[in-house]
């Protein structure tokens, strides 16, 4: 059972654990360097735009263009989309250009004319100075042998490579002279060959611009710190100036969609001010493990969003085990401009207390609001509403700067962002945090399955679990019973954190009590611990009672359940001054009532933009807490908001970027809720449409109607007809699905493959959409695409002249503006 997490009053001193922050130590302006991912986009809108752009990406890692590694992810193909989205640099492994794993080696010669096509390529791009060539990847391993212990042959494979490596970095300049390149990319830190390697490029005059190497170990959270270390002494003994460092692998299976992991690694690296990709292990177009579908946040992807909410300065963090695996850890910033202090920590359970040094008067007063919020592990595949707020309390500033926030209850696999803002007159509102509890699967009564360990320290390569244990339970055998206890009467959210590799959707019974079980239906996910979450609700009355998950059509494996009291419809509410700008707006704390981190003030070209998440496609009812009408931007459509008076608006699942722009309009939130209403939508199955060439309806018991439209592309077409009641501004909401892949030898990668389709309105031009791979041909996604409608009739045609296009199982339509 999940413990309880608040701001109340101080332990003793040998009670919880301290993690304390020095306002006073500056590090340098926020890097936001550790955010980036290998093969983290896998196609021009895979994933979306709405998860890309809060991210503020600084690199990824790519292949080149036409690379037969994997059969998406090409690096200019996917720029499009990064660089739209505010990305940064984008690095290609060269060598990806080849299709097997270890990379064929078939000389220099063969190797050469492959790389004069990948620089010709970035040459003629008209963004080509945000390229970064990699021209080797883990040459310590690959081609090289670089890591053996016998010295005579560690030289002669050492002198081979750097004569490679001046052949190809020449080759490179040769056609560009201005090309960055990186390197020499090794799979960990080795000093022996790095020492080697910069006094021959120095010599040689074919130095990198950017240092690589790889960190994929669990040792790496204790020894990263000694590598850059030795790395920077290196440079200083030898002369060479110091390089920008990409760490542009980082991270192992268990680390990564866990956002309690993720903050050891972000620290280490944010702290030392170097870049650094997660690893691609799995799926491309993930953002290695932090987006769910194609637009859909878990956990994970709101670690990050906080991260890349921190600006100004980052500020010395003391944990309490610096350099520990898998201990309690963090990082924080510090922007006197905008009167703001945050922190994020996580890695361990307990309690600690943040201990905030010097705390500047002027800057934030004589006392604090302490807001402080939960990004919690949702699974890879898991969705994850906007983090719960779980405390928000005015704290008073000792008369020697400090302001002490304790922290109850912490849950290892989660992270927490504290956020201090001056304290202004009125009293914060109290969050409201239902009563939840979580539930092991491996603490369950198991019958017909297996506990199975993994995702330890010890087994990095593991997938995340609770606990590091799951359970397995055998198809129709398999049976699992949770002891529960509720605090009262009434409904409670059951969501149901599990993996269903069978490839299609599977199963099982839910009962309480004994009673007459219900179905519950679990989507397919990328493997058997790949987690994903199903939501649902029980009745339940006060005290203890017994559930059980039983009967399933196909092997499912559990991790845990959560309960959580429902305590009415579903809110949310984001703050302004956490919100992301344009301009200069500014920000008052002259009041903390409400959320009660002030308000942003906007003016004439100012402003700001919300994340607000959706759990599924519909209506919501969005209201601005403004000192004045404001202008809301969402999907094209542009609605004036009146302050306390909602307004219905179309969102899709997931992400929802919300822009806001006023003259002179303090605005202190947007508050979001409801469950995604489906009334005054139009909704087209796939009976109604009219098929053209092989198109044709394919039974499916999955399909809403029961039947898909399958065999669409290649000249074949699907044209609805939707009868617009008004025209304007709508949502164009696809149910699809298909599972395109190629088998490119990798064991350790799902080279899945997405299709397009250009859905053409009317006469219009058409327009190119990338719909992700589903798993199974049996399992519907939906993707949301702006549309204008004219009122009346309008022909929605779906095509692909030159592949395939997804089946598609209906349409919903619905205004923008409900």
């Amino acid at each position: 059972m999940a413990g309880t997490l608040s701001a109340g009053s101080a332990t003793s001193a040998d009670g919880p654990r301290r993690l304390t922050v020095d306002l006073a130590a500056p590090e340098g302006p926020v890097l936001h360097g550790a955010n980036g991912a290998l093969y983290g986009l896998s196609d021009d809108g895979v994933p979306g735009d709405a998860v890309l752009a809060p991210l503020k990406i600084t690199s990824i890692t790519q292949k080149p263009e036409g690379g037969a590694q994997h059969p998406g992810g090409d690096a200019l193909t996917v720029s499009r989309s990064f660089f739209r989205n505010g990305g940064g640099d984008v690095l290609m492994m060269m060598q990806d250009v080849y299709a097997r794993w270890p990379y064929e080696d078939l000389g220099l010669d063969d190797y050469l004319p492959r790389v004069d096509g990948i620089v010709e390529a970035v040459a003629a791009h008209p963004d080509r100075a945000r390229f970064v060539h990699i021209p080797f990847n883990e040459p310590d391993q690959i081609w090289y042998e670089l890591g053996v212990a016998d010295r005579t042959r560690y030289e002669a494979n050492r002198d081979c490579f750097l004569r490679d490596w001046a052949t190809v970095v020449r080759r490179i300049r040769a056609i560009d002279p201005d090309a960055r390149i990186a390197g020499p990319n090794e799979s960990f830190y080795h000093p022996r060959l790095l020492r080697d390697f910069l006094v021959f490029a120095s010599r040689e005059d074919v130095l990198p611009q950017v240092m690589t190497w790889h960190e994929l170990d669990t040792a790496s959270l204790r020894d990263f710190q000694a590598h850059h270390d030795d790395y920077r002494a290196l440079e200083r003994e030898l002369g060479v100036p110091p390089l920008p460092i990409n760490i542009d692998e980082y991270g192992n299976r268990r680390d990564l969609s866990v956002p309690g992991r993720l903050v050891q690694w972000v620290s280490m690296f944010e702290r030392n001010k170097v870049y650094a990709d997660q690893a691609y292990w799995d799926a491309a177009g993930d953002l290695s493990g932090s987006v769910v579908r194609t637009n859909v946040p878990n956990g994970a992807w709101w670690f990050f969003r906080w991260y890349a909410g921190l600006t100004g300065d980052t500020v010395r963090v003391v944990p309490p085990r610096p350099g520990a695996v898998d201990t309690l850890q963090g990082l924080a910033s510090l922007d006197p401009a905008r009167r703001q202090a945050q922190i994020l920590l996580g890695g361990s359970a307990g309690d600690c207390e943040v201990v905030v040094r010097a705390v500047p008067r002027p800057v934030f007063g004589r006392t604090v609001v302490a807001t402080v919020a939960e990004a919690a592990w949702s699974g890879y595949e898991g969705p994850h509403p906007a983090p719960r707020v779980l405390a928000r309390t005015v704290r008073a500033v000792t008369g020697d700067g400090t302001v002490t926030v304790p922290l109850r209850g912490l849950r290892p696999m989660s992270a927490y962002r504290i956020v201090l803002t001056p304290g202004g007159s009125g009293t914060p509102a109290a969050p409201s945090v239902p009563w939840t509890a979580s539930y092991a699967a491996q603490d369950a009564t198991v019958t017909g399955g297996e506990v199975r360990a993994h995702g330890t320290a010890d087994d990095a390569g593991g997938y995340a679990a609770s606990g590091d244990r799951d359970v397995r339970l055998d198809a129709h055998a398999g049976r699992a019973d949770f002891t529960v206890t509720v605090p009262a009467d009434g409904v409670y959210d059951l969501a149901v954190l599990y993996g269903n590799a069978s490839g299609a959707p599977a199963a099982q019974r839910l009962s309480a009590d004994g009673g007459e079980p219900v179905t519950v239906t679990y989507p397919s996910t990328l493997n058997g611990a790949h987690r994903a979450r199903k939501e649902l609700t029980v009745e339940l009355s006060a005290g203890p009672h017994l559930l059980t998950l039983d009967g399933g059509d196909a092997e499912i494996t559990l991790d845990r359940i959560d309960l959580t009291a429902r305590t009415g419809v579903p809110s949310a509410a984001y703050e302004a001054t956490l919100a992301d700008i344009e301009g200069r707006p500014s920000y008052d704390y002259g009041s903390s009532a409400g959320v009660g981190t002030g308000a942003l003030v906007l003016r004439r070209g100012d402003r700001a933009v919300f994340d607000v998440y959706a759990p599924r496609d519909g209506y919501y009812a969005v209201v601005a807490r403004a000192s004045a009408p404001v202008r809301l931007a969402l999907h094209g459509e542009s609605p004036t908001a009146t302050p306390g008076r909602p307004l219905r608006l179309y969102l899709v699942a997931g992400n929802n970027r919300i822009a806001v722009t006023a003259a002179d309009v303090a605005v202190r939130s947007l508050h979001v809720s409801g469950e995604g209403s489906a009334e005054g939508t139009l909704s087209y199955g796939a009976d109604s449409a009219v098929l053209t060439g092989g198109a044709r309806l394919v039974p499916s018991a999955h399909a809403s109607g029961g039947l898909r439209i399958g065999h669409l592309g290649h000249g074949s077409t699907a044209r609805f007809t939707v009868d617009a009641p008004r025209a304007g501004r709508h949502l164009l909401v696809v149910h699809y699905a298909h599972d395109d892949r190629r088998d490119n030898g990798h064991a350790y990668n799902a080279d899945i493959v997405s299709r397009t389709a250009d859905i053409t309105v009317g006469a219009g031009d058409p327009l190119r959409v990338t719909f992700r791979n589903t798993w199974s041909r049996d399992d519907h996604w939906t993707l949301g695409v702006p549309v204008d409608l004219r009122k009346g009739p309008n022909g929605v045609t779906f095509a692909n002249p030159s592949g395939w296009a997804p089946d598609i199982d209906r349409i919903d339509v619905g205004r923008v503006v409900g």
